[in-house]
C-alpha cells in the first residue's frame, strides 16, 4: 500500500503533494513503483497536528482520488475517520476505508462501509481526537488484541468478510510496544481471525532505534516491514514503495520454508 499524503502538515512528506496535479504524478510513480494500492489522506495524524474541517479534507482528497481513477487500476484507499469524507470518497473511485480509529470517531462509519460493499481497514487507537492519542497510556499487546476485537465484534458478518485489521504502530505506543506488535503480527492474526496491515513507515520508534532523523528512515522501514512480512503481516503501508517491494521480492524468494533441512556451513569458503 502506498502512503499519498495530500496534506501541507503530513509528520513526512507534508505539502509535497499539495496540488492535484502534483498529487496524481506521485500516485502514479508509486504504482509503477509497484504500489498494489494507493492511500489517499487528506488530514495529518501526527502528534500535534491540527483537525481539519470536512470541507478541507473533502477539497484536499476528492479531485485526486477522481483523477487517479481514470488514470490507473489500482484500488484505491480514503484514509479518513469521517464517515461524510469517505462517502465522498467512495463515489469519487475508492473501494477501501482505511479508519484509524477503526470506526470509533464517527458513529456512521460503520455502518456506511457495510452499506457501500467498501473494504474496512480498523485501527487501533486509544483516546476520542488525535491531541488525546497521543498523550494516552501505551497498551499492552493483549490489551491491543481486546480492543481490536471489539471493533470487529461491532461490525456485520458481511463487513467482517471484506475487513483488515492495523494495529497502530506508533499511535500511542512506545518503542517497546511497537516491536513487540511487530513480534507478534501472526498471533494477532490469528486470534482475531482477520488479515492484518501494519504501517510501520519511517515512524518515530524507527528513529529512537536508528538515531537517524525522518527522511533517514526508509532503510529502517525496510527492516521493520520484513519483519513484519515474517511475522505474518498482510500488507504494508509504506511511502517508498520500491525500496520496500525490491526487499520483499527478494525475502520472499529466500526465505526458509517449512521442514526446509538446515545446513551447517560453518568454516566453507
Amino acid at each position: 500500500m502506498g502512503v499519498l499524503n495530500v496534506t501541507p502538515d503530513s509528520f513526512s512528506d507534508g505539502g509535497a503533494h499539495a496540488d492535484v496535479d502534483a498529487a496524481v504524478r506521485a500516485g502514479l510513480a508509486l504504482v509503477e513503483d509497484g504500489a498494489d494500492l494507493l492511500d489517499v489522506g487528506g488530514e495529518s495524524t501526527r502528534p500535534g497536528a491540527a483537525a481539519v474541517p470536512v470541507a478541507i479534507e473533502l477539497a484536499r482528497v476528492v479531485p485526486v482520488l477522481r483523477a487517479l481513477r481514470q488514470r490507473t487500476a489500482v484500488p484505491l484507499a480514503i484514509d479518513t475517520t469521517k464517515a461524510e469524507v469517505a462517502h465522498a470518497a467512495l463515489d469519487a473511485g475508492a473501494t477501501i476505508v482505511n479508519d484509524i480509529s477503526g470506526g470509533r470517531w464517527d458513529a456512521l462509519m460503520l455502518p456506511l462501509c457495510d452499506e457501500r460493499g467498501a473494504t474496512f481497514i480498523a485501527g487501533h487507537l486509544r483516546g476520542h481526537d488525535l491531541a488525546s492519542v497521543h498523550t494516552a497510556a501505551s497498551p499492552s499487546f493483549d490489551e491491543v488484541v481486546t480492543e481490536l476485537a471489539e471493533r470487529v465484534a461491532a461490525v456485520t458478518v458481511a463487513l467482517r468478510g471484506r475487513m483488515f485489521v492495523d494495529p497502530g504502530l506508533g499511535f500511542g505506543k512506545g518503542t517497546a510496544e511497537n516491536l513487540e506488535l511487530l513480534q507478534r503480527l501472526g498471533e494477532l492474526r490469528a486470534r482475531l481471525g482477520l488479515p492484518v496491515l501494519v504501517g510501520p513507515s519511517r515512524k518515530r520508534f524507527l528513529g529512537e532505534l536508528t538515531g537517524r532523523a525522518l527522511h533517514e528512515r526508509d532503510d529502517a522501514t525496510v527492516g521493520a516491514c520484513l519483519a513484519a512480512a515474517a511475522a505474518g503481516a498482510d500488507m504494508l503501508r509504506v511511502h517508498d514503495v520500491r525500496r520496500v517491494r525490491d526487499a520483499l521480492v527478494v525475502f520472499e524468494q529466500a526465505r526458509p520454508r517449512p521442514g526446509a533441512l538446515a545446513v551447517d556451513t560453518r568454516g566453507r569458503a
